[in-house]
């Protein structure tokens, strides 16, 4: 029985952080181990915001290195640009002809962006493109274009699944065919938020995060600014509610989680202790896929030809398919 597709994409805008990689990047290279799994650096999107050539395409490589530095294997999976692969952009022109703009002027990045506006005063659609106006169509394309299955997402994105799912249903039903798979997202409850420095979703737009790579001396510091309470070292502390040991148990095994645990709750801890012991077990973790990364970095040439080689596998999966729907169509 041939294996199910799941495909994860993953946006060019700066090295991962801790956030991205409890979130995504683990979370997506877990599913190689049971699915066919299809990743995409996507740097069509990533436009919205990165206008400057060399930034761009320097980002597009250190995305490319994060994930091969975190175990990704080109041999056994995909992994490609999304500029790459031009039917994704064919599928976009396609997929844009039966998808009604009320759809798009529900989507929660539009939305938000015309709520900013008007509280500003502007015009609603002051600095909206098409390219964030039409971001949904495009992420619809890139998930149908290789039939996935499922896509890893947060709750956030769910969405954007939704999206891809009206606007799939939209065109098999006017062609009386299922000429597109119709997908599923894959959620995963346990990291669904990723606390940040401030307590708040690690987002570099709170600007609250932990680069996945920093050197050993920079990850406690930024480690150590992780906001507590005043709670005196004698008090017990309620783990539950403390930002800090929210980021241990995604790095920590059940027994580590249950000692340190046991350690709040006794008292006698301070908040230098409990972050010392999460700075130890997350560099534990990071310092291996940290020492690769840099080790990739120095053979760009390397990383382009692992792009250049999953695009043309990526091109040669989706071949048949638009040819299938460009009969169908009837622009063939």
């Amino acid at each position: 029985m041939e294996k199910k597709i799941a495909l994860t994409g993953i946006k060019p805008t700066g090295i991962p952080h801790i956030g991205n990689y409890l979130g995504s990047i683990r979370p997506g290279l877990e599913l190689a181990e049971k699915f066919r799994a299809f990743y995409f650096i996507a740097d069509y999107h990533a436009l919205n915001s990165i206008k400057d050539p060399k930034i761009l395409r320097e980002m597009s490589i250190e995305v490319a290195a994060t994930w091969l530095a975190c175990g990704l294997n080109p041999e056994e999976v995909m992994l490609y640009k999304q500029s790459a692969v031009p039917e994704t952009f064919e599928l976009f022109t396609i997929l844009s002809c039966f998808t009604p703009k009320g759809l798009m002027n529900r989507a929660h990045a539009y939305k938000a962006k015309v709520a900013d506006n008007l509280k500003n005063k502007k015009v609603p659609d002051d600095n909206v493109n098409m390219g964030m106006f039409s971001y949904p169509v495009l992420m619809a394309a890139d998930i149908l274009l290789f039939d996935a299955d499922y896509v890893p997402v947060g709750k956030d994105q769910l969405q954007h699944i939704e999206m891809a799912i009206d606007i799939a249903q939209s065109l098999n039903y006017t062609y009386g065919e299922e000429l597109i798979k119709i997908p599923q997202a894959y959620v995963r409850e346990e990291t669904q938020t990723i606390i940040g420095l401030d307590g708040r979703k690690m987002s570099k737009s709170y600007n609250n995060t932990i680069p996945l790579f920093l050197p050993p001396k920079k990850l406690r510091k930024m480690i150590m600014k992780i906001v507590t309470n005043s709670q005196t070292i004698e008090e017990p502390k309620d783990p539950e509610k403390c930002n800090v040991f929210s980021l241990y148990k995604l790095f920590a095994d059940k027994d580590e989680i249950a000692n340190l645990q046991e350690k709040y709750l006794a008292g006698g801890m301070g908040w230098g202790q409990a972050k010392q012991e999460l700075f130890e077990k997350i560099d534990s973790i990071i310092a291996p896929k940290r020492e690769r990364y840099f080790d990739i970095m120095k053979n760009k040439d390397y990383i382009e030809q692992v792009l250049k080689d999953g695009s043309i596998k990526a091109r040669e999966l989706c071949a048949d398919k638009m040819e299938r729907l460009r009969s169908a169509l009837g622009v063939k």
